[in-house]
């Protein structure tokens, strides 16, 4: 199965002259392409130009940052076509960032496939029974598609939230959940507030978490609205994958209630939820994140606003596309508190 779903992925990168050129040929004839499926990736026409003389750079490859501990400000961004596929290749002249509605200066760009230190926010509950095998075969393929030097941690929770695996590979956290029987309760906010705090600690700058879980809580410490600001406060991603039932039951009050939570938690962070139906789905889902982590840009500004007044400073993130190719679809963090060095 895992062989299925990356050769789906194998025909991500499209030639840069093909790109423009079949959408320039659907605006003159007028046809409508086959729609492609949502997990292929797109490559647009490379800009020439130089990088602006004086502008300072970086070597370090950094997560969106939401609490000012720096005069710059980093954000991950995603970029997609309207057939949902990722957009690679782009320059710096085609973003524009602004904080508070004011236009930032970027200072400095990178599209690179860096490595990241990432979470694994696993639910093994009660809930999770009849979901769990389908839950480690989608950790197995999103670990498989991931950089060779992601290095991830593995905290599994039902009443209570445990850290399983310290810093390790890909290969060590599956054998962790070989033998884990879900039962129990769900304390999903203090799981993932456990990883938040247990992510800081990565060796790469560039950091993520993935959550699989139905979504429901009825055992955590922590509420909604603590956990909600600490990411916001956090530089670190957050993607989801809802483990819905598959069949009878999915819709239900639980289902949609724990789908808007994931919704919301990757949203704030600039991450997506997913909600696969079937097992093809699943592993479709765990597959597109590990790529799109891999296939981000890194933009940062130092912003003109330099009080630290410890409010919120929401931020957004405009992408103009190339000639030839079409609207562009733009997804980063939402903002960062300005508090006090």
């Amino acid at each position: 199965m895992l062989r299925n779903a990356l050769s789906r992925f194998a025909i991500c990168l499209v030639p840069l002259v093909c790109v423009a050129g079949i959408y320039a040929q659907q605006s003159t004839t007028g046809s409508q392409p086959p729609t492609p499926k949502k997990s292929e990736q797109v490559t647009p026409p490379q800009s020439q130009s130089a990088a602006p003389s004086g502008q300072k750079k970086s070597d370090d490859p950094q997560g969106p940052i939401t609490i000012l501990k720096t005069e710059v400000v980093t954000l991950s961004v995603t970029v997609t076509d309207p057939y949902n596929r990722l957009v690679t290749g782009l320059d710096r002249q085609h973003f524009e960032v602004f904080e508070d509605k004011v236009k930032q200066d970027i200072e400095f760009f990178k599209d690179e496939d860096v490595p990241v230190s990432v979470g694994i926010i696993f639910d093994v509950s009660g809930s999770m029974k009849g979901k769990l095998d389908r839950a480690r075969e989608a950790l197995k393929a999103f670990i498989q598609t991931s950089h060779d030097m992601d290095d991830f941690f593995l905290v599994g929770f039902n009443q209570r939230a445990n850290l399983v695996a310290e810093f390790t590979d890909g290969d060590n956290l599956i054998n962790k959940l070989t033998l884990i029987d879900p039962k129990g309760q769900t304390a999903l906010y203090d799981a993932a507030y456990l990883g938040i705090e247990k992510v800081k600690q990565g060796r790469h700058q560039k950091r993520a978490i993935l959550l699989i879980s139905d979504g429901q809580d009825n055992s955590s410490r922590y509420t909604y609205g603590e956990l909600r600001k600490l990411l916001k406060e956090a530089n670190v991603q957050i993607y989801s994958i809802g483990i819905v039932e598959m069949g009878g039951g999915a819709g239900s009050t639980l289902d949609l209630q724990g789908q808007g939570i994931l919704e919301e938690v990757s949203q704030t962070t600039g991450g997506k939820a997913f909600f696969p139906r079937s097992a093809a789905e699943l592993e479709d889902a765990t597959t597109r994140i590990a790529l799109e982590l891999r296939h981000q840009y890194s933009i940062g500004y130092v912003p003109t606003n330099e009080k630290r007044d410890g409010k919120w400073r929401k931020i957004s993130v405009k992408v103009s596309p190339p000639r030839g190719m079409p609207r562009l679809n733009v997804r980063s963090k939402e903002g960062y508190y300005a508090i006090p060095q």
